[in-house]
């Protein structure tokens, strides 16, 4: 039975000696982190069921708690509202799938995969929801052995190699004290994922690591080792990493001989992004939205978030929050005017369809 809980080799497991940031939390709070070990299984376990609307007549039965009770609920679905099966998610899945078998009996020199684009074009929503099909993968494989199939953690900004071997003992919840050196904090991270059957490691943010300076070069010699200790496919994602220099230099060639890159690009107004808007409108719970809405405002939603999924997805639900608190339960292109969308969403010109 694998645990991540002991102390790392020549630390004080004294709790008062530990970073602060995990006893500032209690259990609750660390369900909300994709970046803990609680919230990453959390969010690969969660199923919710669909909302269902209540009828005018049950409406008219609710009292004022009630009513309260049933909106608050229909608020909190729409800001989780479903995740849209995009050309690029599905791309991302089937080549990470295709890269943990391909790397299953590989020895070293194991390839991985990297996500590079503007913000809002859906990177981490592909990598986490990779992960979370590995995860799912792994659970209905092995349903009675306690594993780690995936790992999920972010460059911190300006990161030290020291600090990202920290990011991956907190996924962990591997107490770590400010005299543990980078190679402790390193050898028990290792152990565990090892011991816990690791098969795909996420590493979001990576744009925070500049290959240009003494701190980003170690970073990146970090990555490169914990792949020839962990035997694991090393899923990468970050903005515009080609333009940042990621790929030059001797130790971007080695990133890029290792890597294939998948490109995250806003959509062009295609057949695609109608589905994408019709996906979003079939999923919101409002009492007075009128089917096909959205559908025919596909131009202009186009126009607003410049084929930006990530921003679509804001644009939506904050339609569909104003359309609740407001009492309108409908979501027109007035009410769609009133949500403001990200700088980049609204500058950014979408490739022509070719």
């Amino acid at each position: 039975m694998v645990t991540a809980t002991g102390p790392t080799p020549g630390q004080d497991a004294d709790p008062g000696r530990q970073h602060g940031w995990r006893r500032a939390l209690d259990r609750e709070d660390l369900h909300r982190y994709l970046t803990t070990l609680e919230g990453w299984r959390e969010f690969t376990t969660q199923d919710p069921a669909p909302l269902d609307l209540l009828t005018a007549s049950q409406l008219s039965g609710l009292d004022d708690d009630g009513r309260l009770d049933y909106d608050d609920g229909r608020l909190d679905y729409h800001t989780r509202l479903t995740v849209a099966a995009t050309s690029t998610l599905r791309a991302v899945v089937h080549a990470g799938r295709r890269l943990t078998l391909l790397n299953r009996h590989a020895i070293s020199a194991r390839r991985g995969l990297i996500l590079s684009g503007a913000a809002g074009t859906g990177k981490t929503t592909a990598l986490t929801q990779f992960g979370k099909t590995i995860e799912v993968i792994d659970r209905r494989q092995h349903p009675d052995v306690d594993r780690i199939p995936v790992v999920y953690v972010a460059v911190p900004p300006a990161a030290t190699s020291r600090m990202l071997a920290v990011e991956f003992a907190r996924f962990l919840g591997l107490p770590v004290t400010t005299r543990a050196n980078i190679t402790d904090v390193i050898e028990a991270v290792c152990g565990v994922l090892i011991d816990a059957r690791v098969s795909v490691v996420c590493v979001d943010e990576l744009h925070n690591l500049s290959l240009t300076t003494r701190n980003g070069a170690e970073v990146s010699d970090t990555l490169k080792y914990f792949p020839e200790r962990i035997p694991a496919t090393f899923v990468y994602a970050g903005v515009e990493l080609e333009a940042n220099g990621m790929f030059n230099g001797t130790r971007g060639r080695q990133i890029a001989g290792r890597f294939a890159v998948i490109d995250t690009v806003p959509f062009p107004r295609t057949q695609e992004w109608t589905g994408l808007v019709s996906t979003f409108e079939e999923a919101l719970r409002l009492h007075h939205h009128q089917p096909k809405t959205l559908e025919k405002l596909a131009n202009y939603l186009h126009q607003r978030t410049g084929g930006m999924i990530g921003s679509l997805s804001h644009l939506i639900r904050g339609a569909a929050i104003d359309a609740i608190l407001d009492g309108t339960e409908k979501i027109t292109r007035q009410s769609l005017e009133r949500v403001k969308l990200d700088r980049a969403a609204q500058t950014r010109k979408p490739k022509p369809v070719s």
